[in-house]
């Protein structure tokens, strides 16, 4: 075996992952290393293209990263400095899912044999890379990975002033469910559905321009070369019967409909979602809703990344709620189903909602609606919450569910309890349940803001409430081990990704947003929102982002094994099992929200809270 360099054995020792490694298979990583030095604008690694055959550790300079396939050329997504390491992704998972580096300047940076940092990493899970993967991918025929291979023919386009009647015509002929109107300002869409639906309603006549349907309102459209799956989140997230597909420019390229997403790879969920939407019984729903878990296993397999994954099941999940809404209300037909909204709460209602989460939920009445109405709607709700769960889909019945009166009032109701929060958040769980209500995102029944969601968005003028709310948000800290497990030797293997890791940073990022009165529901969007401020400084908003995606990755894969082994889907992970480079990730994210926590702290103790937001 060659003799390691002492420079590259040091600088591996203080990199992590490498840095858990034992001193002889860091030895050994060292011995198979070469030194190599870059120009600047030289392109490192294209592992979107294909898998690599390498892992690079920045010695000295910067390198610029791009995570994103679609991302802008001159804005990089991460820089990167000296003892960061990239390519590591598309070794450990065995598939060509990016980044793209490139040298900013000139660069100095270890390279690594893909396949024996592989073997050292990953733990459990070994990966090799085939030599296969590492050459350019076959492009005798279509992927099918982005939106444009799905654009099977060409467009009808008409004008503004063309008859309702020629329009249905034109879209007969083309055998074609939608026409794109072309408009000054872009383009407007419309469908056979809405066409039969406004002219049964006697809203419109086969003499009507079809200009007066489509006036206010733009279709949902993507870029030409965004990818399939960004088309099909956009699908199932906005129940869109067509997608536009435009140029940067605005030329119109076509359009895509779920039907089309049945060759892609990388929109294995397509055909599920639609099976959600139509299930004609309760039975059969619960029957398609238990494949959910297999649908993002091969979703994840098939290359899109972890948050897009994330992204799908909520969007199925939404589908499955709403359906059985739908169909435990027929059983009932003399409750009025349109009485009410209907709110996802919790990571359901953030979109971060992963196997293990619950279906917490809310709802919020017309004033109309008696008292005695709203018991035989709750009687209601617990069959719903009841037969979600025989699909898979449980909830905490002593928790937040519409179900529950706390969860379930009329918007006068939410309005006056929203009241009673702000002016005394420590009485009658006003803390929590502002917390709770805070994430509300309505799903089924009027997409209107409720009441009570109008009175938290007020939030930010009642200091001492704000106050009182980061205290709640800094309660639950993040930590590896407490003194009691260090001392008693229990657990000691055992780390809890939710409690001490995800949590601690959803409290923290939904009382930034707070603080800046940003209404965004996700985690990473509220970062974003509060970055830059007083209490939540740019580079560590942007640590805090990283950690939260990688963390979430991490517990979605964690889960979905669990579940292929037959096991129920939990937070705890064993950290002698998971990879060397999961327990670097683990590590890192617990020191990067401590450390906000640590700020957090002295802005609650000493700073005046009219500062917090700028």
């Amino acid at each position: 075996m060659p003799v390691p360099s002492p420079e590259v054995l040091a600088a591996l020792r203080a990199t992590p992952p490498f840095d858990q490694l034992a001193d002889a298979e860091v030895a050994a990583l060292a011995s198979a290393a070469k030194v190599e030095e870059h120009a600047d604008q030289e392109v490192l690694l294209d592992a979107f293209t294909a898998t690599p055959r390498h892992v690079f550790v920045v010695v000295a300079g910067e390198v610029a990263l791009w995570v994103d396939p679609e991302g802008e050329p001159d804005q990089p997504d991460f820089v990167l400095g000296r003892h960061d390491v990239f390519g590591l992704d598309a070794t450990l998972t065995g598939r060509a899912i990016g980044p793209l580096a490139v040298a900013a300047g000139p660069v100095t940076v270890i390279r690594l044999p893909a396949a024996r940092v592989s073997e050292l990493l990953a733990g459990d899970r070994p990966v090799v890379v085939p030599d296969r993967l590492a050459g350019p991918p076959a492009a005798d025929s279509p992927a099918y990975v982005v939106v444009d291979e799905l654009v099977v023919s060409e467009p009808v386009v008409v004008d503004p002033a063309d008859r309702v009647v020629d329009v249905a015509r034109a879209m007969t002929a083309a055998r074609h469910g939608y026409a794109a109107v072309r408009l000054p300002a872009g383009w407007g869409m419309v469908t056979d559905r809405v066409l039969r639906e406004r002219v049964l309603a006697g809203d419109v006549t086969a003499e009507t321009a079809v200009g007066e349907l489509v006036a206010g309102e733009t279709p949902h459209q993507v870029v030409s070369g965004s990818s399939a799956a960004e088309a099909l989140i956009l699908l199932l997230d906005r129940k869109a019967d067509y997608v536009l597909v435009v140029d940067r420019d605005g030329t119109l390229r076509g359009s895509v409909e779920p039907r089309d997403f049945v060759v892609s790879s990388t929109t294995a969920g397509v055909s599920l979602h639609e099976q959600l939407r139509r299930a004609a019984s309760v039975e059969e729903l619960q029957q398609r809703a238990r494949g959910i878990p297999g649908v993002l296993a091969t979703l994840l397999d098939g290359g899109l990344a972890s948050g897009k994954v994330i992204r799908v099941h909520t969007a199925m999940l939404d589908t499955t709620v709403r359906r059985m809404i739908e169909l435990a209300f027929a059983r009932h037909p003399a409750l009025d189903p349109d009485a009410f909204t209907w709110l996802s709460l919790g990571s359901n209602g953030r979109g971060e909602a992963v196997p293990s989460s619950d279906i917490d939920s809310a709802a919020a009445f017309d004033d109309a609606v008696t008292a005695d109405d709203i018991v035989r709607y709750r009687h209601v709700f617990a069959e719903i919450a009841d037969a979600l769960a025989a699909a898979g889909l449980t909830g905490d019945q002593h928790g937040a569910t519409a179900a529950r009166d706390a969860f379930s009032r009329t918007n006068a109701a939410w309005r006056a309890a929203g009241e009673q929060w702000l002016a005394a958040p420590d009485r009658n769980n006003g803390a929590m349940m502002t917390s709770l209500l805070v994430d509300g995102r309505p799903i089924y029944g009027d997409p209107g803001l409720p009441a009570v969601a109008q009175v938290v968005a007020g939030m930010r003028g009642h200091p001492g409430t704000m106050r009182l709310l980061l205290q709640e948000s800094l309660s639950r800290r993040a930590r590896m081990r407490s003194l009691r497990e260090l001392v008693s030797g229990r657990r000691r293997d055992r780390f809890d990704l939710k409690s001490h890791a995800l949590l601690p940073i959803v409290n923290l990022a939904r009382w930034a947003a707070l603080s800046v009165g940003s209404p965004a529901l996700p985690t990473t969007e509220r970062l974003r929102a509060a970055s830059g401020t007083t209490a939540l400084p740019a580079p560590q908003a942007l640590a805090l982002v990283e950690v939260f995606e990688a963390l979430q990755r991490v517990r979605l894969r964690h889960q979905l094994r669990q579940l292929e082994q037959g096991l129920a889907p939990s937070d705890l992970v064993d950290l002698h099992a998971v990879s060397a480079i999961d327990r670097s990730i683990i590590t890192r994210a617990v020191r990067e929200i401590a450390a906000a926590q640590r700020r957090m702290d002295n802005i609650a103790l000493y700073d005046d809270p009219e500062r917090w937001g700028r």
